[in-house]
Parts: structure tokens; sequence; C-alpha cells
């Protein structure tokens, strides 16, 4: 779980169109991208202060006590470019440490608060060029001439989002970005395998906030998409795939049911799950391993004393 890619149509259409796909088929299963209507962002941002929820205040530790050494490492002049305009908390340590930034290009599909975000960034950074890119940062991205004075591109992607792609997915995505940032490297946010308990924990709060967030597609679906979900018929299940390295995120039916989507009828057996979310996690050696694949080095890692999370420079 992470600040996943947002959706990329209009919202109420494509959200119409993955319900339609995904709750027709079996497996059953829903896109995790379409957990960020306003109330599951909401809900997201809870999540990240949860005493259980350990990746947010773990990268923000790592980042503030290692910005020295990174804002070295991307130099100065550069123009930075974050995929997803994700917790302004994070970009903030970088923007404040960078040497004469020349730019900031937040990529992000939800245009809304992708606005909200680069009119917020400018007032605090006056003399900050933000040029904010309305796209699917997962898909091929032109950011036109790079900004007058800088001297290279470097990419931002915290919160470990790439845990939320697949393999096939994930080398993809640092391919289009190595292409998208013209050679230049890459600070990313990796989630560690670890103890399956703190994982456990961590998707499974003792508040039932991340129950409400997965909850939160079937009312989003009421909302948007002309359903009858009833919630409480619905069970938040998410466990640890050992062999997959996986969290892996279910809404699973409580009842043999019948509801009304956009106008058809799913029907849903006592027991079936559908598929909200994975949430990869991986050893230093298998990211490695995985970025080599999409033809970047593994310069640099920084983690926390627990090795609970890391951050990573790929260049």
């Amino acid at each position: 779980m992470s600040m996943a890619v947002r959706d990329t149509q209009r919202g109420d259409c494509a959200f119409r169109d993955a319900l339609l796909e995904g709750l027709f088929k079996t497996p059953k299963s829903i896109p995790a991208k379409f957990f960020y209507d306003e109330a599951g962002s909401a809900l997201f941002e809870r999540i990240t202060g949860l005493p259980e929820y350990y990746p947010t205040r773990t990268e923000l530790s790592i980042l503030t006590g290692n910005i020295g050494e990174i804002a070295d490492i991307l130099g100065p002049d550069v123009e930075l470019v974050e995929f997803g305009a994700g917790s302004l908390r994070k970009v903030r340590i970088l923007l404040d440490a960078l040497k004469s930034p020349r730019a900031y290009l937040p990529i992000d599909i939800s245009g809304d608060y992708l606005m909200d975000v680069a009119a917020t960034l400018r007032d605090d950074y006056p003399g900050l060029r933000v040029r904010p890119v309305i796209a699917d940062f997962t898909r091929a991205v032109s950011l036109g001439t790079p900004t007058q004075g800088a001297r290279g591109r470097a990419g931002f992607f915290p919160g470990s989002t790439i845990g939320n792609l697949g393999r096939a997915e994930a080398i993809a995505f640092l391919r289009q970005a190595r292409q998208t940032l013209n050679g230049g490297g890459l600070l990313i946010g990796v989630d560690l395998v670890k103890d399956p308990q703190i994982l456990h924990a961590a998707y499974n709060d003792a508040e039932g906030v991340t129950a409400a967030f997965n909850k939160n597609l079937l009312l989003r679906a009421n909302r948007e998409a002309d359903a009858d979900f009833d919630p409480d018929r619905f069970a938040h299940y998410a466990c640890y795939n050992p062999i997959r390295q996986r969290i892996e995120m279910y809404l699973v039916s409580l009842a043999a049911q019948r509801v009304r989507v956009a106008g058809e009828i799913a029907t849903f057996a006592e027991g079936e799950p559908v598929h909200t979310e994975d949430s990869h996690k991986y050893t230093l050696d298998g990211f490695r391993a995985l970025a080599a694949e999409a033809g970047y080095d593994q310069r640099r890692v920084w983690t926390d004393p627990a090795r609970l999370f890391s951050v990573q420079w790929l260049g």
C-alpha cells in the first residue's frame, strides 16, 4: 500500500469501465489506482500516521538523516521530476536541501490534485519554476526541453509505489523513467522484506483505517458507478505471501450476493475474493537485479537501523 498511480481518464468513466471489466471475470479484481478519490486519499493520509504503518515515517527519517549526501549526489542546478505528486513533506525535504534547483516537475494524472500541489509549492518557493505535467507516469511522458540553466534531470519516486507494480511493470516503468529523465538518475523509495508480523500489522491496523480504505472502493462504486454495494457484506483481508514477497489485499464477500454495478448485475459467491492491491517487498540484492534489468545501477542505498525501508539512488 502506497500512494499509487491515479486513474487516467475522467474519474467516473475510467472507474466504471474498470469495474465492469474486473468484476465480471474470474478471479475478480479492482485496480489499486482507484483507491485515491477524495475520501480514499484522506483515509490514506490517516494510514500514514498510524503506529503500525512504518513506511512513511521511516522513509522520512531516512531522507532527513541523509539529506546532505543526497543533495550532493543530485547536484546543483538540477531539474527535479517527481513521478506521482505525493506527499509534499518528502519533496520539501529535497527542495530545501538542493542547491539552486532549476525546476520541479510533478507528474500526476489527477489534474485538480496536481494543480493544488503546484500552487502550494509556487507560494512556498517563489524562486522555483514549478511545471506540473498531467500524465500517467507509468506510460511514455514527454517533458519537453529541459529548463534553461539546468545541468540535468533527476527523478524522485518515494513511498515505495514501485511495490504496487508487478515485476514486468516495474521494469517497464524504470526503463520509461530513464528515458523521461534523459538518462538521469532516480531517487526511489523501496520497501524491504521483513518479519511478516510487522507487515501483517501494517496492513491490518487496530483502528480499522486500512479496512475502511479498502472498502471505500465499494462506496466509490456506489457514488460513481450506480452500484449498490453493502460494505458490511465484505471483509477486508490482507496477507503476506512469502513466496512472492508481497502483501496481497482483497475484499472478501461474506455471503452469496448480487450487486448492481453500472446497470449490470455482478454475482459473488460466499467467500469469493476481489483482489484490490499487491505491495511487493524487496531484498537489496533483489531490487538491484530488477534495476539492472531496466538499465540502472544501484549506486547508493540508505536504510533505517532496523532495515525496514530503503531509499536508493539509481544511476
